[in-house]
């Protein structure tokens, strides 16, 4: 008589969670991405979250971590944002909580739109808020009407011309800058959301059969 088999354990597969500041441009900028480059998963729908400083997500992100195996991968994405709303204090701290748990930052200074003007041109121009950029840049050129829920969808080859564009301009901006600042959120203009998109196709790369 054959022995009953045992019920299959499904493999343990790692998730990629994003928390983002924004409710409509990066969640809709990201998942864009996702949907276009590993269409048809469920590599990382964003999470939605009430939390929205710097801190919260931060602290949002290490609960969620709390509970969830350890090879899932975790990051939060938010703007620099003016001085007058988040201090360099409270930057300063969500970095070093997130750096004590292993959680990765995508930063924009100032707002998330630096990094969509890069597909489109070079930048060096600092900016002081969302506001001064759309009336100061040629955003809303690029882009006809453009305003924070937008949900155009990028182009691979857009996708790289901004790639290299905020490398040059990081680079540009750190040379430019105080020897003293140290933090992404002290550089203006600075975005890393490459380094998050280059995470996720890593992750989705080794993790999506």
């Amino acid at each position: 008589m054959p022995k009953p088999r045992g019920k299959q354990v499904e493999p343990f597969r790692p998730r990629f969670y994003i928390f983002c500041e924004g409710e409509k441009t990066e969640p809709n900028y990201i998942t864009g991405y996702i949907e276009q480059k590993f269409p048809g998963t469920m590599l990382s729908p964003v999470r939605k979250t009430p939390k929205n400083t710097p801190v919260q997500l931060v602290e949002v992100a290490i609960e969620a971590k709390g509970k969830n195996p350890s090879g899932d991968k975790f990051w939060v994405v938010f703007d620099r944002e003016a001085k007058h709303k988040y201090a360099d204090a409270l930057h300063a701290e969500a970095r070093a909580k997130a750096k004590a748990n292993d959680i990765r930052i995508a930063i924009s200074n100032v707002c998330f739109e630096v990094w969509i003007l890069l597909h489109f041109q070079p930048n060096v121009a600092p900016y002081t808020s969302y506001s001064d950029l759309r009336k100061r840049s040629a955003l809303k050129t690029h882009i006809k009407g453009y305003d924070k829920g937008e949900k155009r969808l990028f182009s691979e080859a857009e996708i790289s011309v901004a790639r290299k564009n905020a490398k040059v301009m990081n680079h540009q901006t750190k040379a430019g800058a105080n020897p003293a600042w140290n933090q992404p959120h002290q550089w203006n203009p600075y975005t890393n959301v490459y380094e998050l998109l280059d995470a996720l196709d890593k992750f989705g790369k080794k993790n999506i059969k």
